[in-house]
C-alpha cells in the first residue's frame, strides 16, 4: 500500500472532529514551511545584496 493510500485510509477512520484537527495540523505545517522558505530567501537576498544590485544594472 502506498503512503498516500494508507494516510487516506487512516484519515477516513477518524471522527469528523479529528479529521478537522489533522487538516489544521497540516495547514500549520505548510505555513511553518512557507515561513522558513521566506526567511531563507530573505537571508539569501541580504547576503547577496551587492551582487544582486550589480546584476540589476
Amino acid at each position: 500500500m502506498r503512503l498516500e493510500e494508507k494516510l487516506v485510509q487512516d484519515f477516513l477512520k477518524l471522527t469528523h472532529e479529528k479529521q478537522l484537527e489533522i487538516i489544521d495540523f497540516v495547514e500549520f505545517l505548510n505555513r511553518k514551511n512557507d515561513q522558513q522558505i521566506e526567511s531563507l530567501m530573505d537571508s539569501i537576498i541580504h547576503e547577496n545584496k551587492e551582487a544582486l544590485d550589480e546584476l540589476a544594472k
